[in-house]
């Protein structure tokens, strides 16, 4: 057998882990590049290095592969903002290194980001399902620390009415923050986590203090 048989041979015995992680990969960069329904199969095929009826065989359809691109994207993302939370600092600097973390991710995946926030939302249905259970479970990590810093300040029940709201515009405002990034890449994950905590956290901080803002009669 010649060299570049042997070089075919061996890439035929990729075990199927490494070989659906290959079309994985390849599928993030297209559909990030094209959008989903502009995107094809060939395309991602040739990116692969693998034959189409492999990707059929190893991931199913176009859509298929799409919801797979979006769960494992979505998995990392949390994966990496879990690690990067240090839970032996106050709630506050637990609250930074996540969104350090978050904006980290962002910066090493921008491909990721893009099926995530934008290609997978555009579609919408069953894809942008999955990005309303990524946004939920964000909403729930921001939620547990400002109720566990009001409940060391003693006001739990005010921290727990208005906390999860509150997270959830958090949350949108550190999405749209990264979108806005991703023109601006010179601006560092620590720099851009630290402009959203002046935004917010001082909001946060004041709420669990008792000092909430209201309106004055006009």
């Amino acid at each position: 057998m010649t060299e570049s048989g042997q070089q075919v041979e061996k890439a035929k015995r990729l075990p199927r882990a490494v070989r659906e992680r290959q079309i994985l990969d390849a599928a993030v960069t297209v559909f990030a590049r094209h959008g989903y329904h502009p995107a094809s199969m060939d395309e991602v095929s040739e990116v692969a290095g693998v034959s189409k009826p492999m990707i059929y065989s190893y991931l199913g359809s176009k859509e298929d592969l799409f919801l797979q691109c979006i769960r494992r994207e979505a998995n990392l993302l949390i994966d990496t903002v879990q690690a990067g939370i240090d839970l032996d600092v106050a709630p506050d600097m637990q609250l930074w290194t996540g969104l350090r973390a978050f904006y980290g991710f962002v910066a090493d995946h921008r491909e990721s980001w893009t099926v995530l926030h934008q290609q997978a939302l555009a579609v919408g249905g069953k894809f942008a399902t999955e990005i309303t259970a990524l946004r939920e479970h964000a909403i729930a990590m921001v939620t547990k620390l400002v109720v566990s810093q009001g409940s060391r300040k003693g006001l739990a029940e005010q921290a727990e009415f208005s906390g999860e709201g509150l997270a959830a515009a958090l949350v949108g405002a550190a999405e749209a923050l990264a979108d806005w990034w991703l023109d601006r890449p010179d601006i560092s994950p620590g720099v851009l986590a630290s402009w959203l905590m002046n935004l917010t956290w001082l909001g946060f901080n004041d709420l669990v203090e008792g000092q909430v803002w209201r309106p004055t009669d006009a």
